[in-house]
């Protein structure tokens, strides 16, 4: 029944989702932290980037920024992130870059909300300490965020997983361009639609039972 998958690399293809889906997602949530700082900065113009940013790119459909960061980023503007001679590596380090400039602008927005459930007396608080403005996110605001949006960001991530299958349109060999392979070459359209939709199922839902369970323990008690 299964004789089919002979000559195609499943596990491969997976892995390179997974990559894709876990080094998007510490860029996603490195770049995310940095622009909800910024929403909540005193600085106008600080705050007015993060804003512009955000509403924008949440906005533009992700296919368009993915096959920009293909056509515009490497073939107009010679970008190459330094694999110049290697198209795989070169389109995975592209798609990356693309899933990371989209997601975090859904991670800002997730991190603000816990932000502002942080209680506005305990900024105060620390202000009149001498804590700086930097400290008092860091030190104070920043830890409780992120123990209140772990489910939200559990769900960024989980989305975030799923959108890697556009990464197929700039040729990265991750699991849908090998769906997409399989479907063109054999007659099995629903069981090979069927073994895509498990193998997605086996990594997105451990993940939101796990990081679920974390969020529940390390919860801020109001």
């Amino acid at each position: 029944m299964f004789d089919f998958l002979e000559g195609y690399d499943l596990l491969g293809a997976f892995w390179v989702t997974v990559k894709l889906a876990v080094f998007s997602g510490i860029g996603s949530l490195v770049l995310g932290t940095i622009l909800a700082a910024m929403r909540v900065s005193p600085v106008p113009l600080m705050r007015g980037f993060a804003t512009v940013y955000v509403n924008v790119v949440r906005n533009i459909p992700l296919t368009v920024i993915i096959v920009f960061a293909s056509l515009g980023l490497a073939d107009v503007f010679g970008i190459t992130l330094g694999a110049a001679d290697d198209f795989d590596a070169l389109s995975f380090r592209l798609a990356i870059l693309g899933l990371t400039a989209y997601t975090a602008a859904f991670v800002c927005e997730a991190i603000r909300s816990g932000i502002n459930t942080v209680p506005v007396g305990q900024a105060e608080a620390a202000r009149a300490i001498g804590l700086n403005f930097t400290q008092v996110l860091s030190l104070i605001v920043l830890p409780q965020a992120f123990r209140s949006v772990i489910g939200p960001l559990t769900n960024v991530l989980i989305a975030l997983t799923k959108n890697t299958t556009v990464a197929a349109a700039i040729g990265v060999a991750e699991a849908a361009l090998l769906m997409k392979e399989m479907i063109e070459n054999e007659s099995q359209l629903i069981l090979i639609s069927a073994i895509f939709a498990f193998g997605f199922v086996v990594l997105t839902l451990p993940t939101g039972l796990i990081l679920g369970w974390v969020g529940k323990r390390v919860a801020v008690k109001r």
